[in-house]
């Protein structure tokens, strides 16, 4: 049964991965690629059912993304800002090996077996891992346990940024449902209560730097003011309006010029008028300061009476009274004291006048005297005012801190933490682990990895050949014909060994691959009249090539063929111990014949079931030295030539006997005998290139013993799809 030239490969031509190949490379595996998934399969779900359970407990906190402040101290304490990196680097505070010692100080984590250790209890396998003894130091102990429980709290404890939001998921996985949780929330309540003694560690370092640079500040400024007052008084510029002294005095005598002059104007005024109204006749009545003068209004009051008493005398007495003498005196002396009196308050006003203009006069001297002064008095004032302003810097900068520290006492009452719990952790229902159905999920998926694995191994280390391409690839030879594995149950009662198969099936797919081998070999012949002698050879030994070269010689005297096989291994003698043997066939073979001993016709053996003509060797191994060469052998084809149409060889492994290449050397055609999947690579390409170097050509390749079912799965035309597409036709 021969196969299409063009049967596909794994890999075609082209380069190309070849899916219909490895799908067939699957098929034909399946049952190894079944076996390896199922017991990655099976040891995954014992291993899983095996696992101790673990639960994890979630909890949350909420970094705020924004404080409300009763206070802004933002310039003193600053806050959590809820960026990426900050949230980010508050999960590491919270997965951080002091985070884990802080909770195992709370829950006394020490004590529980699966955070120590030391206190567990060891058995089996287990007890090769349990850690080292402890030291005899308590200290050193102590440091240890706490060591090793602290990492394996931080093993246990996971905190991740739940997505883009402000929240953080803090997990606590453990053997315990109920302690996962008290993890869970003791990390939670540990992180806000760290936070809070942060802040609170940061206000009680604040108020003392505070209060250490308020005193600092105050004691600065107070000697600040006193190089202020000194300066002052070093320099003579006190004053209670806070100007230079000579300035105030300049400006209060400016001030008193002003009235002084105006003063002096007045009075120069009213003397003036006094003046122009005397010598111009004007009496005292004209005259506003004489008529405002007391005494000059006694004695008009006097003049009055007098007036009165002469006008009285002069209607009772008459002018010439000597009453009125008297009168008149008193009048006379009367107008003199007025007289008087005006030339008093003239004089008064001229010394008023004379009075304030003395002193407008010293008070521009003064102010003359004090303006010179001031040229100096200034450069002591820039100094003044250096030493004002360092002063007022001083000033403001107690006064902030001042303030900064009434806030901060204010503010630690108000403090709270930048971050809140949302959500405690709850008692967990389920072991979050083993995940069994994700477990036997990837149990499935690593067994079929694996199963995959192992089949690409078993094919790279499958070296044998299968196919028409294999052979193709590998001998650069045609496969001209693929003998079936007859299964163990065919071969029953008088059916023992595949030859007897052929001769009793005749119409099946056994006997068919025969007579496609001899069709290959007819169709290769020159001339058709003439006898062809064809080698059947093998690079080793149990390749089928005794029984193809037997079944061959069968289906060929079937046929009608004049047909001999002679056993051309004096070796092994596979043909011939094959053969019934009565004790006078006994000592003749092809070795007697060639040795001449024995004429051919006397060692020539009939097949019982066939015409076939059989020339063994005999068990005597004494005289099998070079027979084939010197001329004999092919002196022997020669003759056999005229009375047979076919002669065929049954040779030693080329790998093997070196005679084999001779024997190969005397045949026309040569067929090379390849068992399935079972001959290395390596050994068939040595033992075709023992063929290559022969004269004789090789026929072709034929493949022995191939199991047709699995042979289907290694091509998509290949010889199992055409032997069921077919299968009606053969009668096994």
């Amino acid at each position: 049964m021969t196969l299409p030239a063009s049967e596909p490969s794994l890999i075609p031509a082209n380069g190309l991965l070849d899916l219909p190949g490895l799908w067939a490379m699957f098929r034909r595996r399946f049952r190894l690629f079944c076996a390896t998934a199922i017991t990655v399969l099976a040891l995954v779900t014992i291993i899983t059912f095996q696992q101790t359970p673990r639960y994890t407990a979630e909890a949350r906190v909420v970094l705020n993304k924004s404080e409300t402040r009763a206070l802004d101290v933002s310039a003193i304490i600053s806050g959590v800002s809820p960026d990426a990196a900050v949230v980010d680097t508050e999960v590491q505070l919270i997965m951080s090996q002091s985070m884990a010692a802080q909770v195992a100080e709370k829950l006394n984590l020490y004590a529980v077996p699966e955070f120590n250790p030391y206190i567990r209890e060891r058995r089996g396998l287990a007890a090769l891992f349990a850690p080292a003894q402890l030291d005899r130091d308590e200290d050193v102990n102590e440091r240890i346990i706490r060591e090793q429980t602290h990492a394996l709290v931080a093993q246990a404890v996971e905190a991740e940024r739940a997505g883009i939001t402000y929240a953080i998921a803090i997990r606590a996985t453990s053997r315990d449902p109920e302690l996962a949780a008290q993890i869970a929330n003791a990390y939670a309540d540990q992180y806000i209560l760290d936070q809070l003694n942060q802040k609170f560690e940061t206000y009680t370092l604040v108020q003392d730097s505070l209060f250490d640079a308020v005193e600092n500040t105050r004691k600065n400024l107070r000697v600040a003011e006193d190089a202020v007052e000194r300066y002052k008084v070093e320099n003579g510029l006190l004053s209670a309006e806070g100007s230079l002294l000579s300035e105030q005095q300049i400006a209060d005598l400016q001030a008193e010029m002003i009235i002084q002059d105006a003063d002096l104007a007045e009075k120069q005024a009213k003397l003036t008028t006094v003046n122009r109204r005397l010598s111009l006749g004007a009496g005292a009545d004209a005259i506003s300061d004489v008529l405002a003068s007391p005494v000059i209004s006694t004695l008009r009051s006097k003049q009055a009476d007098l007036a009165r008493r002469r006008a009285d005398l002069e209607t009772r007495y008459g002018p010439k009274h000597p009453l009125m003498d008297n009168l008149q005196s008193e009048e006379a002396d009367i107008e003199r004291q007025i007289q008087e009196e005006m030339d008093r308050i003239v004089s008064r006003l001229q010394n008023d006048v004379d009075v304030a203009r003395q002193r407008v006069r010293s008070l521009r001297t003064s102010i003359n005297e004090l303006r010179e002064g001031l040229s100096t008095d200034n450069q002591a004032l820039v100094r003044l005012r250096e030493l004002e302003r360092e002063v007022e810097v001083s000033r403001r900068g107690y006064e902030q801190l001042l303030e900064r520290s009434q806030q901060v006492r204010l503010f630690e009452n108000l403090a709270e933490a930048d971050a809140r719990v949302a959500d405690q952790a709850t008692l967990p229902r389920a072991p979050s682990f083993p995940n069994k159905k994700l477990n036997i999920l990837l149990g499935l998926v690593l067994g079929s990895a694996l199963g995959g694995l192992v089949i690409v191994i078993a094919e790279v280390f499958d070296t044998g050949l299968r196919t028409a391409d294999d052979v193709e690839r590998a001998l650069n030879t045609q496969m001209i014909a693929l003998v079936p594995q007859l299964e163990p149950a065919k071969l029953t009662g008088s059916i023992r060994s595949p030859q007897d198969y052929l001769v009793e099936k005749p119409l099946s797919a056994y006997a068919e691959s025969y007579r496609t081998l001899r069709s290959a070999l007819t169709l290769q012949s020159d001339d058709a009249a003439k006898s062809v002698i064809v080698a059947v050879t093998s690079a080793v030994s149990g390749e089928g090539k005794t029984v193809s070269a037997l079944c061959l010689g069968r289906i060929a005297a079937l046929s009608g063929d004049r047909v001999i096989v002679i056993d051309c291994d004096l070796r092994r003698r596979a043909l011939s111990a094959m053969l019934p043997w009565s004790d006078e066939q006994a000592p003749r073979g092809l070795a007697e014949v060639l040795s001449g001993t024995v004429p051919i016709s006397a060692a020539v053996r009939k097949d019982d079931r066939t015409d076939l003509d059989i020339l063994p060797v005999s068990e005597d191994r004494s005289g099998t030295g070079d027979l084939f060469g010197g001329g004999r052998f092919a002196a022997l084809l020669d003759r056999l030539r005229e009375q047979y149409d076919a002669i065929i060889l049954d040779t030693a492994p080329l790998t093997a006997v070196a005679d084999s290449r001779m024997v190969v050397d005397a045949a026309d055609r040569a067929v090379f005998c390849v068992r399935w999947k079972s001959t290395p690579v390596t050994l068939a390409k040595s033992a075709r290139k023992i063929l290559g170097s022969l004269k004789t050509p090789l026929a072709g390749t034929v493949l022995t013993q191939v199991d047709m079912r699995a042979q289907g799965g290694y091509g998509y035309e290949g010889s199992y799809k055409y032997y069921a597409q077919h299968g009606k036709y053969y009668f096994d």
